[in-house]
């Protein structure tokens, strides 16, 4: 599995707007694709603005070439999102998942040995 990682920094009157740009537009498409496997929106609140992460996961690269076109490493950013934003990455980086523990305690799978 692959993540897809993109950063945005909105203007903090409007970050809701992006939420729900991302909820209403870009998850029910991106849910037609086959091949993607979910998206988290992490976010972090600064006096002027709001740093959204985005990150997508993907089966395959080939699934994120359904999305994203014959160049996945372009960020796709839909004209009613860069209005919502000061900056954004016009690229976007790809980690392959290498291990997933989702809802389980780190330390009692792993043990104490954990290196960070």
């Amino acid at each position: 599995m692959i993540a897809r990682m993109w950063r945005g920094v909105a203007i903090q009157e409007r970050a809701n707007d992006y939420v729900k740009h991302l909820q209403e537009s870009v998850v029910p498409q991106l849910r037609k694709i086959d091949g993607f496997k979910g998206v988290y929106l992490l976010k972090r609140n600064s006096s002027e603005d709001v740093e959204f992460l985005v990150l997508t996961f993907w089966e395959s690269m080939e699934a994120i070439r359904k999305f994203a076109g014959e160049n996945p490493e372009v960020a796709v950013v839909a004209a009613a999102a860069r209005t919502l934003f000061r900056e954004y990455d016009a690229e976007v980086n790809h980690f392959e998942i290498a291990l997933n523990l989702e809802g389980k305690s780190l330390v009692g799978e792993l043990g104490s040995n954990l290196c960070f």
